[in-house]
Protein backbone atom coordinates (compact mmCIF):
# COMPACT_ATOMS: atom_id res chain seq x y z
CA UNK A 1 0.00 0.00 0.00
CA UNK A 2 2.89 2.30 0.93
CA UNK A 3 4.53 1.46 -2.13
CA UNK A 4 1.50 2.34 -4.17
CA UNK A 5 1.22 5.38 -3.10
CA UNK A 6 5.12 6.06 -3.48
CA UNK A 7 4.86 5.44 -7.45
CA UNK A 8 1.89 7.78 -7.19
CA UNK A 9 3.38 10.46 -5.74
CA UNK A 10 6.14 9.95 -8.02
CA UNK A 11 3.91 10.28 -11.57
CA UNK A 12 2.20 13.34 -9.82
CA UNK A 13 6.19 15.31 -9.22
CA UNK A 14 6.79 14.60 -13.11
CA UNK A 15 3.54 15.11 -14.57
CA UNK A 16 4.08 19.16 -12.28
CA UNK A 17 7.20 19.66 -13.74
CA UNK A 18 7.19 17.67 -17.34
CA UNK A 19 5.03 21.13 -18.65
CA UNK A 20 8.16 23.20 -17.26
CA UNK A 21 10.77 20.99 -18.90
CA UNK A 22 9.19 21.37 -22.28
CA UNK A 23 9.12 25.04 -22.14
CA UNK A 24 12.76 25.48 -20.96
CA UNK A 25 13.64 23.06 -24.13
CA UNK A 26 12.48 25.34 -26.38
CA UNK A 27 13.49 28.50 -24.94
CA UNK A 28 16.68 26.49 -25.17
CA UNK A 29 16.49 25.55 -28.82
CA UNK A 30 15.31 29.01 -29.74
CA UNK A 31 18.15 30.60 -28.08
CA UNK A 32 20.17 28.10 -30.16
CA UNK A 33 18.68 29.51 -33.27
CA UNK A 34 18.80 33.02 -32.66
CA UNK A 35 22.52 32.87 -31.22
CA UNK A 36 23.20 31.19 -34.90
CA UNK A 37 21.36 33.42 -36.53
CA UNK A 38 23.53 36.09 -35.25
CA UNK A 39 26.57 34.42 -35.31
CA UNK A 40 26.60 33.20 -39.22
CA UNK A 41 23.99 35.36 -41.22
CA UNK A 42 25.90 38.56 -41.67
CA UNK A 43 26.12 40.91 -44.99
CA UNK A 44 28.15 39.80 -47.76
CA UNK A 45 27.04 40.95 -50.88
CA UNK A 46 23.95 43.87 -51.39
CA UNK A 47 22.07 43.56 -54.25
CA UNK A 48 20.12 46.89 -55.97
CA UNK A 49 17.65 46.01 -58.79
CA UNK A 50 15.48 48.80 -60.16
CA UNK A 51 17.50 51.55 -60.29
CA UNK A 52 18.60 53.58 -62.99
CA UNK A 53 19.12 57.07 -62.11
CA UNK A 54 21.48 56.07 -59.18
CA UNK A 55 24.78 53.80 -59.28
CA UNK A 56 24.70 50.64 -56.71
CA UNK A 57 27.35 52.51 -54.41
CA UNK A 58 25.35 55.53 -54.17
CA UNK A 59 22.16 53.45 -53.09
CA UNK A 60 24.11 51.20 -50.65
CA UNK A 61 26.14 54.19 -49.14
CA UNK A 62 22.64 55.96 -48.79
CA UNK A 63 21.26 53.04 -46.99
CA UNK A 64 24.52 52.78 -44.50
CA UNK A 65 24.41 48.95 -44.71
CA UNK A 66 28.17 47.57 -44.86
CA UNK A 67 29.74 44.49 -45.07
CA UNK A 68 29.77 41.95 -42.00
CA UNK A 69 26.09 43.62 -40.48
CA UNK A 70 24.13 41.08 -39.29
CA UNK A 71 20.92 39.96 -41.22
CA UNK A 72 18.19 39.99 -38.80
CA UNK A 73 19.41 42.78 -36.76
CA UNK A 74 19.34 45.34 -39.49
CA UNK A 75 16.83 48.28 -39.03
CA UNK A 76 15.25 48.29 -42.83
CA UNK A 77 12.60 50.70 -41.73
CA UNK A 78 15.41 52.84 -41.29
CA UNK A 79 17.12 52.19 -44.03
CA UNK A 80 14.21 52.62 -46.42
CA UNK A 81 13.74 56.17 -44.72
CA UNK A 82 17.56 56.99 -45.34
CA UNK A 83 17.66 56.04 -48.92
CA UNK A 84 14.57 58.37 -49.39
CA UNK A 85 15.82 61.01 -48.11
CA UNK A 86 19.36 61.30 -49.28
CA UNK A 87 17.99 59.88 -52.86
CA UNK A 88 15.00 62.21 -53.89
CA UNK A 89 14.47 60.52 -57.53
CA UNK A 90 13.36 56.93 -55.58
CA UNK A 91 9.97 56.97 -55.11
CA UNK A 92 9.21 53.31 -53.57
CA UNK A 93 11.43 51.16 -52.56
CA UNK A 94 11.46 47.53 -50.12
CA UNK A 95 14.22 45.06 -48.55
CA UNK A 96 14.73 41.36 -48.58
CA UNK A 97 16.85 39.14 -46.92
CA UNK A 98 18.30 36.22 -48.97
CA UNK A 99 20.02 33.71 -47.03
CA UNK A 100 22.59 33.00 -45.89
CA UNK A 101 24.48 36.52 -46.79
CA UNK A 102 22.67 38.33 -49.19
CA UNK A 103 20.49 41.56 -48.67
CA UNK A 104 18.65 42.61 -51.85
CA UNK A 105 17.17 46.32 -52.47
CA UNK A 106 14.32 47.36 -54.62
CA UNK A 107 14.35 50.38 -56.22
CA UNK A 108 11.51 52.43 -58.08
CA UNK A 109 12.41 55.81 -59.21
CA UNK A 110 10.50 58.66 -59.93
CA UNK A 111 10.54 60.88 -63.07
CA UNK A 112 10.00 64.67 -63.51
CA UNK A 113 6.51 65.65 -64.51
CA UNK A 114 6.06 69.53 -64.16
CA UNK A 115 8.14 72.33 -62.55
CA UNK A 116 7.54 75.50 -60.53
CA UNK A 117 9.11 78.73 -59.67
CA UNK A 118 10.22 79.69 -56.64
CA UNK A 119 12.98 82.25 -55.51
CA UNK A 120 14.27 82.52 -59.52
CA UNK A 121 15.08 78.59 -58.95
CA UNK A 122 13.14 75.99 -61.23
CA UNK A 123 11.95 73.26 -59.05
CA UNK A 124 11.04 69.56 -60.61
CA UNK A 125 8.22 67.93 -59.42
CA UNK A 126 7.02 64.09 -59.54
CA UNK A 127 3.17 62.63 -59.83
CA UNK A 128 3.29 63.27 -56.35
CA UNK A 129 4.38 66.79 -56.30
CA UNK A 130 8.00 65.95 -54.66
CA UNK A 131 10.74 68.45 -55.11
CA UNK A 132 13.24 66.30 -57.19
CA UNK A 133 15.61 68.44 -57.86
CA UNK A 134 16.25 72.16 -58.33
CA UNK A 135 18.56 74.67 -60.61
CA UNK A 136 18.05 76.80 -63.71
CA UNK A 137 15.29 76.79 -65.60
CA UNK A 138 16.97 75.19 -68.27
CA UNK A 139 16.58 72.32 -66.17
CA UNK A 140 13.06 71.65 -67.05
CA UNK A 141 13.34 71.28 -70.12
CA UNK A 142 9.99 70.53 -72.23
CA UNK A 143 8.55 70.23 -69.30
CA UNK A 144 5.12 71.74 -68.08
CA UNK A 145 5.26 75.07 -65.38
CA UNK A 146 2.69 74.69 -62.65
CA UNK A 147 1.28 78.34 -62.63
CA UNK A 148 -0.87 79.96 -60.03
CA UNK A 149 1.13 78.10 -56.92
CA UNK A 150 3.29 80.24 -54.38
CA UNK A 151 5.47 77.45 -53.14
CA UNK A 152 6.53 77.75 -49.60
CA UNK A 153 10.41 76.87 -48.87
CA UNK A 154 10.76 73.94 -51.62
CA UNK A 155 13.09 71.37 -50.15
CA UNK A 156 14.92 68.84 -52.41
CA UNK A 157 12.99 65.41 -51.18
CA UNK A 158 10.26 66.94 -50.00
CA UNK A 159 6.53 67.27 -51.20
CA UNK A 160 6.26 71.02 -52.37
CA UNK A 161 3.77 72.84 -49.92
CA UNK A 162 1.93 76.14 -51.17
CA UNK A 163 0.52 78.97 -49.20
CA UNK A 164 -3.43 79.97 -48.61
CA UNK A 165 -5.82 77.65 -51.02
CA UNK A 166 -2.54 76.27 -53.17
CA UNK A 167 -2.55 73.76 -50.73
CA UNK A 168 -5.85 72.42 -51.92
CA UNK A 169 -4.69 73.12 -55.36
CA UNK A 170 -1.50 71.02 -55.16
CA UNK A 171 -4.06 68.02 -53.77
CA UNK A 172 -5.74 68.26 -57.29
CA UNK A 173 -2.80 68.74 -59.01
CA UNK A 174 -1.65 65.41 -57.40
CA UNK A 175 -4.68 63.59 -58.34
CA UNK A 176 -3.95 64.95 -62.12
CA UNK A 177 -1.37 63.65 -62.49
CA UNK A 178 -2.05 60.94 -60.97
CA UNK A 179 -4.76 60.15 -63.38
CA UNK A 180 -2.48 61.07 -66.34
CA UNK A 181 0.09 58.61 -65.79
CA UNK A 182 -2.32 56.33 -65.62
CA UNK A 183 -3.82 56.69 -68.97
CA UNK A 184 -0.36 56.80 -70.27
CA UNK A 185 -1.10 60.66 -71.50
CA UNK A 186 1.84 62.83 -69.27
CA UNK A 187 4.54 62.57 -72.13
CA UNK A 188 2.09 64.73 -73.91
CA UNK A 189 1.53 67.75 -71.10
CA UNK A 190 3.36 70.82 -72.91
CA UNK A 191 4.07 74.69 -71.66
CA UNK A 192 1.91 74.72 -68.89
CA UNK A 193 -0.31 73.32 -65.92
CA UNK A 194 -2.17 76.78 -64.56
CA UNK A 195 -4.19 76.42 -61.55
CA UNK A 196 -5.07 80.15 -61.10
CA UNK A 197 -8.48 79.65 -61.99
CA UNK A 198 -11.33 79.03 -58.51
CA UNK A 199 -13.09 76.26 -60.84
CA UNK A 200 -10.82 74.82 -64.06
CA UNK A 201 -7.78 73.22 -64.45
CA UNK A 202 -5.74 74.58 -67.85
CA UNK A 203 -3.03 72.91 -69.82
CA UNK A 204 -1.10 72.38 -72.67
CA UNK A 205 -1.37 69.19 -74.36
CA UNK A 206 0.48 68.51 -77.27
CA UNK A 207 2.22 71.57 -79.77
CA UNK A 208 -1.48 73.49 -80.11
CA UNK A 209 -4.03 72.29 -77.77
CA UNK A 210 -4.92 73.48 -74.24
CA UNK A 211 -6.98 71.42 -72.51
CA UNK A 212 -9.54 72.70 -69.71
CA UNK A 213 -11.05 70.65 -66.71
CA UNK A 214 -13.03 70.93 -63.86
CA UNK A 215 -10.78 71.70 -60.94
CA UNK A 216 -12.78 69.26 -58.68
CA UNK A 217 -14.00 67.06 -61.65
CA UNK A 218 -12.98 63.32 -61.52
CA UNK A 219 -9.59 63.14 -63.32
CA UNK A 220 -9.78 59.66 -64.20
CA UNK A 221 -13.13 59.93 -65.81
CA UNK A 222 -12.20 63.97 -68.10
CA UNK A 223 -9.17 62.16 -68.95
CA UNK A 224 -10.83 59.02 -70.38
CA UNK A 225 -13.28 61.17 -72.26
CA UNK A 226 -10.30 63.42 -73.13
CA UNK A 227 -8.69 60.54 -74.97
CA UNK A 228 -12.37 59.66 -76.59
CA UNK A 229 -12.60 63.31 -77.87
CA UNK A 230 -8.60 63.29 -79.10
CA UNK A 231 -9.39 59.79 -81.07
CA UNK A 232 -12.57 61.67 -82.64
CA UNK A 233 -11.08 64.35 -83.81
CA UNK A 234 -8.25 62.49 -85.29
CA UNK A 235 -11.39 60.47 -87.40
CA UNK A 236 -12.95 63.73 -88.30
CA UNK A 237 -9.94 65.40 -89.45
CA UNK A 238 -10.48 68.04 -86.78
CA UNK A 239 -6.98 69.62 -86.21
CA UNK A 240 -5.64 69.55 -82.57
CA UNK A 241 -5.69 73.08 -81.87
CA UNK A 242 -7.47 75.98 -80.14
CA UNK A 243 -8.85 75.50 -77.18
CA UNK A 244 -10.61 72.07 -75.55
CA UNK A 245 -13.25 72.67 -73.22
CA UNK A 246 -14.66 69.52 -70.97
CA UNK A 247 -16.06 71.55 -68.35
CA UNK A 248 -19.29 71.03 -69.01
CA UNK A 249 -21.36 68.49 -67.18
CA UNK A 250 -23.09 67.17 -70.68
CA UNK A 251 -21.04 64.56 -72.48
CA UNK A 252 -20.09 66.79 -74.95
CA UNK A 253 -16.66 68.32 -75.37
CA UNK A 254 -16.74 72.39 -76.93
CA UNK A 255 -13.44 73.46 -79.36
CA UNK A 256 -12.98 76.56 -79.51
CA UNK A 257 -10.32 77.80 -82.59
CA UNK A 258 -8.67 80.33 -80.34
CA UNK A 259 -6.07 79.01 -78.15
CA UNK A 260 -6.06 80.09 -74.26
CA UNK A 261 -2.78 81.09 -72.77
CA UNK A 262 -1.84 82.05 -69.60
CA UNK A 263 -0.99 86.20 -69.34
CA UNK A 264 2.77 86.54 -71.13
CA UNK A 265 2.93 83.07 -71.82
CA UNK A 266 5.65 82.17 -74.76
CA UNK A 267 4.34 78.84 -76.86
CA UNK A 268 6.92 76.86 -77.22
CA UNK A 269 5.65 73.93 -80.38
CA UNK A 270 8.24 71.27 -81.67
CA UNK A 271 11.11 73.11 -80.26
CA UNK A 272 10.62 77.05 -81.78
CA UNK A 273 9.16 79.62 -79.81
CA UNK A 274 5.84 81.68 -81.08
CA UNK A 275 5.40 85.06 -80.59
CA UNK A 276 4.52 85.85 -76.81
CA UNK A 277 0.43 85.89 -75.61
CA UNK A 278 -0.79 88.10 -73.48
CA UNK A 279 -4.41 88.20 -75.20
CA UNK A 280 -7.89 86.13 -73.68
CA UNK A 281 -9.41 83.95 -76.09
CA UNK A 282 -12.29 86.62 -76.91
CA UNK A 283 -9.13 89.05 -77.71
CA UNK A 284 -7.35 86.63 -80.44
CA UNK A 285 -8.53 87.57 -83.91
CA UNK A 286 -8.73 85.05 -86.16
CA UNK A 287 -5.78 86.36 -88.40
CA UNK A 288 -3.27 85.51 -85.86
CA UNK A 289 -3.72 81.83 -86.79
CA UNK A 290 -4.11 81.97 -90.90
CA UNK A 291 -2.08 79.32 -92.53
CA UNK A 292 0.20 81.80 -93.41
CA UNK A 293 1.46 82.17 -90.03
CA UNK A 294 1.68 78.61 -88.82
CA UNK A 295 5.10 77.21 -87.49
CA UNK A 296 6.73 74.27 -89.49
CA UNK A 297 4.66 71.89 -87.16
CA UNK A 298 1.63 72.56 -88.46
CA UNK A 299 1.52 71.37 -92.40
CA UNK A 300 -0.79 70.92 -94.37
CA UNK A 301 -2.67 67.83 -94.97
CA UNK A 302 0.05 66.38 -98.01
CA UNK A 303 2.72 66.89 -95.64
CA UNK A 304 1.29 65.31 -92.96
CA UNK A 305 1.97 61.30 -92.15
CA UNK A 306 -1.79 59.99 -91.76
CA UNK A 307 0.08 57.80 -88.44
CA UNK A 308 0.31 61.08 -86.74
CA UNK A 309 -3.32 62.34 -86.79
CA UNK A 310 -3.94 59.43 -84.44
CA UNK A 311 -1.24 59.97 -82.34
CA UNK A 312 -1.97 61.94 -79.06
CA UNK A 313 -0.21 64.87 -78.22
CA UNK A 314 0.34 66.00 -82.23
CA UNK A 315 -0.48 68.60 -83.92
CA UNK A 316 -3.59 68.09 -86.42
CA UNK A 317 -3.22 70.71 -89.41
CA UNK A 318 -6.76 71.20 -90.26
CA UNK A 319 -8.27 74.07 -89.31
CA UNK A 320 -10.94 74.10 -86.73
CA UNK A 321 -14.03 75.37 -87.21
CA UNK A 322 -15.68 78.14 -85.69
CA UNK A 323 -16.39 76.48 -83.00
CA UNK A 324 -17.73 72.47 -82.68
CA UNK A 325 -19.50 70.22 -79.98
CA UNK A 326 -17.92 67.13 -80.41
CA UNK A 327 -19.53 64.40 -78.06
CA UNK A 328 -16.85 61.59 -76.67
CA UNK A 329 -19.19 59.04 -78.25
CA UNK A 330 -18.31 60.55 -81.90
CA UNK A 331 -15.15 57.98 -81.79
CA UNK A 332 -17.57 55.26 -81.94
CA UNK A 333 -20.55 56.50 -83.83
CA UNK A 334 -18.54 58.26 -86.15
CA UNK A 335 -20.27 61.40 -85.72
Amino acid sequence: MAARRSRTGRRRSRGRFGGLYKLLSILLILAAILAGCVVFFRVDTVLVEGNSRYTDEQVVAASQVERGDNLFTLNKSAMISRILTRLPYVDDMSIHRKLPDTLVIYITESAPLAWVESGGACWLLDHRCKVLETGEESLAGALPQVLGLTPIDPTVGSRLTAEGDGQDKLERLRAFLAAMGEAGMTGSLTGFIDLSSSNELRFGYGADLTVLFPLNGDFAEKTHKLRQVLLAMDEEGIARTGTLDLTYETEEAHLLPERWLPDGYTAQASGSETTPSETTPSETTPSETTPSETTPSETTPAETDPQTQSTPGTSDPITPPAQASIPPQAANSGA
